[in-house]
């Protein structure tokens, strides 16, 4: 058997396959609360090896989109209890996304209608989604965001740490901070977004800084087996871009492998596009980042992500250049796609977008695994 599918310890968590859900935005949680929807959605997938949740916002300001869930109700925290017991009956593990947008949101999903924050006071070129009045949904031009004051960003490392604490109580294996596509701390480190001219701004330390305050905040919280992170090098994702994306992230990389976290989460090229995209002026080399994070010491488990089918995630992880290989767009129409994998079957095309939700069509009427196999 493939070693795809065979089981592995991924710091603390023990999964029985290679095989992860990434992480999709559904937009389907109204007032930021897990439903009977969610609940079902992901007991559905609980064969993955390990079930990365959607974005979750870590607070009201961390919000960015409609419907998306968060950790930061009474009400959602239960609502999560009951995912992460239906996954844990399944069989499976589930590890819920900290998410906190920045400046890619809008006034109307901010406390106080307030402005979105950022480590800059510039426009991200992007768009959000919002719901109207009458329940129909559109996309709309981000709003201006204010540029975090340096006192007020413990605060926010304040708040990963708090959610990451609530997400263990209600039953989470682990979290992963989300450092990629754009979002908060992408904006903190790249320097096509980061004009700060404080401790924050500048140097690859400054930028750097507040992930690993994030970083080392959750880990001490919730230890370090139960903490990840996900990064995107090179992706374009909200507006996002670096010169030099191969010495940040080389030395992000090599900052991370002091601690002892579950696993690197890296997406090679452009998130849900080209895996060959590139910022700078030379391609990205994956394998070196890799390689820099080993001889920095790093032993987390290494798992990446974008466009990997089955004969590329077998090679991937037989080769030994990733532990682990994640699946997006696949899980969608396919519930049972760890099954479909293992049998080299016909994986379902999803009927409706497969970001911002979309649609009214359940999760379960897809073409069964024996109609296709």
């Amino acid at each position: 058997m493939a070693k795809l599918f065979e089981p592995t310890q991924v710091g603390d968590i023990a999964v029985k396959n290679r095989i992860v859900m990434a992480p999709l935005t559904r937009n389907r949680s109204p007032g930021a609360i897990p439903n009977d929807l969610n609940v079902e959605y992901y007991r559905q997938r609980a064969t993955a090896g390990l079930i990365i949740t959607e974005g979750t916002a870590i607070t009201q300001q961390g919000q960015g989109y409609a419907d998306v869930p968060g950790l930061y109700k009474p009400e959602a925290l239960e609502g999560w209890k009951r995912v992460t017991s239906a996954v844990h009956e399944a069989g499976g593990k589930i590890v819920v996304q900290l998410w906190h947008v920045g400046r890619v949101s809008h006034t109307s999903l901010q406390p106080n209608d307030g402005q979105p924050v950022s480590s800059t006071s510039k426009v991200a070129r992007t768009k959000t989604y919002l719901i109207n009045a009458d329940g129909t949904g559109a996309f709309a031009e981000t709003s201006e965001p204010r540029a975090l004051g340096t006192a007020e960003i413990a605060g926010i490392v304040e708040d990963f740490r708090r959610a990451a604490r609530d997400a263990i109580d209600a039953g989470f294996d682990g979290v992963e901070i989300h450092g990629a596509n754009g979002y908060l701390i992408d904006q903190f480190l790249r320097s096509g977004i980061n004009d700060r001219t404080d401790q924050y701004g500048g140097s690859l330390e400054n930028r750097a800084r507040f992930l690993f305050e994030v970083v080392d905040a959750v880990s001490k919280e919730v230890g370090e087996g139960r903490t990840a992170i996900r990064i995107s090098p090179v992706t374009p994702s909200n507006d996002s871009s670096d010169i030099d994306p191969q010495t940040i992230f080389t030395y992000v990389v090599e900052g991370l492998a002091k601690y002892n976290l579950a696993y690197i989460h890296v997406v090679e090229g452009q998130t849900g596009g080209d895996r060959n995209f590139q910022q700078g002026d030379k391609p990205f080399d994956y394998k070196a980042l890799r390689l820099a994070y080993e001889k920095a010491g790093g032993k987390s488990k290494w798992l990446v992500n974008n466009g990997y089918d089955r004969e590329t995630a077998i090679d991937v992880v037989e080769s030994g250049r990733a532990d682990l290989v994640s699946f997006g767009k696949p899980f969608i129409a396919n519930p049972d796609l760890v099954e479909r994998l293992k049998l080299g079957a016909e994986l379902n095309t999803p009927d409706q977008p497969t970001f911002y939700g979309g649609g009214a069509k359940g999760y379960t009427d897809y073409p069964a695994l024996e109609k296709v196999a």
